[in-house]
């Protein structure tokens, strides 16, 4: 299992109130989660009318696969032209043998 999350920065240049941030942060985010379908929110900055904070995670089986849907993802909320990215982190993860060394031990709800 691949997991690739990340965290994207954004500048709101024509926003002068919170109801017009929200305005735009939900075009980004809804029009996002529709293209990809991924998780993805409003994470930080929440006070301030001019920047967002927008998180996102990923799950896939192929960690190239998910490298460029990253990308992917990166140009098109760049391409909306909705807000600036100021700049982003990402990262991913590969848990592959996760399953195999986890000590699982059976539970009550096993025997159902």
């Amino acid at each position: 299992m691949v997991i690739g999350y990340g965290i994207i920065n954004l500048r709101i240049p024509e926003s002068c109130s919170l109801k017009e941030k929200r305005s735009v942060l939900n075009k980004i985010l809804k029009r996002t989660q529709n293209e990809f379908n991924i998780s993805i929110a409003e994470t930080g900055n929440l006070d301030n009318y001019k920047f967002a904070e927008i998180g996102f995670a990923v799950v896939g089986n192929d960690s190239r696969y998910i490298n460029g849907k990253i990308d992917h993802l990166l140009r098109f909320v760049d391409n909306l032209r909705a807000a600036e990215i100021v700049n982003s982190k990402i990262e991913i993860m590969v848990v592959s043998s996760f399953l195999e060394t986890a000590d699982w031990k059976a539970s009550k709800y096993d025997e159902l």
